[in-house]
């Protein structure tokens, strides 16, 4: 009988136990299923729970905040601005099976998603604007007045 060779697994300090349970405290603390290959499978193929990726950039006038959700409808992503806080939720539903259609791997996440930034000062929460297209979201926070930057020309005498 073959067994596989495994260097470091001693008694006292087993790594991959050890890489097990961190796994598992970061699932715990996070809230998200981490995709690390154990050692006896080339690869780990689970659901994990997801979260759009977002950009967050600023200029004079706004910030302006960037959302990728693919295959999403405007119906299915809720905003909310409330308290200093922007709030994005959704959920991407997974395809239905199909009558003589067999997956031989499933590698996009699907199922609810939340994510929440909190404004900085200066921002006019009652001008806050959306757009929506092509599964990108835009959100306009503008900048009030007083938070905008001005110049002032210094005269030399």
């Amino acid at each position: 009988m073959l067994s596989k060779f495994r260097p470091f697994r001693s008694s006292l300090w087993d790594p991959e136990a050890a890489l097990g349970r961190m796994e598992r405290d970061m699932e715990k603390l996070f809230g998200r299923q981490f995709l690390l290959a154990s050692p006896d499978q080339d690869e780990t193929m689970a659901a994990a729970q997801w979260a759009p990726a977002v950009d967050v950039s600023e200029d004079d006038k706004e910030y302006l905040v960037k959302a990728e959700l693919p295959e999403l409808k405007k119906e299915d992503v809720k905003i909310n601005v409330e308290n200093s806080t922007l709030t994005i939720s959704g959920e991407r539903r997974a395809e239905k099976e199909e009558k003589g259609k067999r997956y031989h791997r499933i590698e996009r996440s699907y199922g609810s998603f939340l994510r929440r930034f909190t404004m900085p000062e200066g921002v006019d929460s009652s001008k806050v604007a959306a757009e929506f297209k092509d599964g990108l979201l835009l959100i306009h926070l503008p900048k009030d007045e007083k938070a905008k930057p001005k110049s002032i020309e210094v005269k030399v005498q």
